[in-house]
């Protein structure tokens, strides 16, 4: 395989960054999401044996999965831009004793290795970039014939608090304007369909989940405020909303609070999955 970085001028548009808070913050919603995202490989046919790229594998969680649904027989080589967060994946698998699965740094779209991919897979990657067509027709090139092209993507289009809760939907407001005005697509999953027919794919078979509960019970509100949290810097660059509007330290009391007076429930962020073979 070509360790070569090619075109990395897409770090400085990533809006979350790779800090510290940032990567324990992906470890973290990682297990909220690790199981959604295992039943979108598995139903899209990941199997033993294959030989799967993982795109934007920052702390590396995407890629174990794979690695665990290929098993020994298997290969999984995860990309990223960032070296910092391949420093963590890479650190993160000796840990695990994988041998299995391998981190580069660089960009994939514009990387070359010496055989093709069984598979190529990514989360919450195409929202990012700045034409995802043109990324994903990339990607599919470095997978066999009829192998397998698998995306999940986020739409905050679920967003929602019924009956409304006003803190949270006013964060969430402030979080997708900053998202959107920074470049980042915050429909990507319903857009997967799109993205993958004009990349010159059939159309994908898709799936949808989303958590929902109440603030007491609901693990992922606790991802969504440090999601605040790394966003808050550039809100406030922007102009959305400054941190005394925020007030990240009480945010989740305050919705606790006011969703406990009106017995709401909170529907968060959909997570879609889309895969199609070449």
């Amino acid at each position: 395989m070509s360790n070569s970085k090619g075109d990395t001028d897409a770090k400085s548009e990533y809006i979350l960054g790779h800090s510290e808070r940032e990567i324990a913050r992906l470890k973290a919603q990682a297990t909220e999401l690790d199981p959604i995202t295992r039943r979108f490989l598995r139903e899209a046919g990941i199997v033993p044996g294959m030989r799967v790229l993982d795109v934007g594998s920052g702390a590396g969680d995407v890629a174990f999965l794979a690695a665990e649904l290929v098993g020994g027989t298997g290969e999984v080589v995860g990309v990223d831009l960032a070296l910092t967060a391949v420093e963590v994946a890479r650190s993160r698998a000796t840990a695990q004793s994988l041998k299995n699965v391998a981190f580069l740094e660089g960009n994939p779209a514009a990387m070359t290795f010496d055989r093709p991919f069984d598979a190529v897979i990514g989360r919450y990657v195409l929202q990012f970039q700045k034409d995802p067509v043109a990324v994903l027709r990339n990607l599919t090139a470095h997978v066999r014939p009829k192998g397998l092209i698998v995306f999940q993507e986020n739409d905050w289009a679920g967003l929602m608090s019924f009956p409304p809760i006003p803190t949270f939907d006013q964060v969430c407001q402030w979080a997708s304007t900053t998202m959107r005005r920074h470049g980042t697509e915050t429909h990507m999953g319903m857009k997967l369909h799109g993205t993958f027919v004009g990349a010159g794919l059939e159309s994908p078979a898709m799936r949808l989940e989303a958590p929902v509960g109440t603030p007491a019970n609901l693990a992922w509100l606790k991802s969504f405020r440090e999601l605040i949290a790394t966003l808050l810097p550039e809100m406030e660059r922007l102009g959305v909303a400054t941190a005394g509007q925020v007030d990240i330290e009480t945010l989740i009391e305050r919705i606790s609070n006011e969703a406990a007076r009106t017995n709401s429930v909170i529907v968060g962020v959909f997570s879609v999955g889309a895969w199609a073979r070449r």
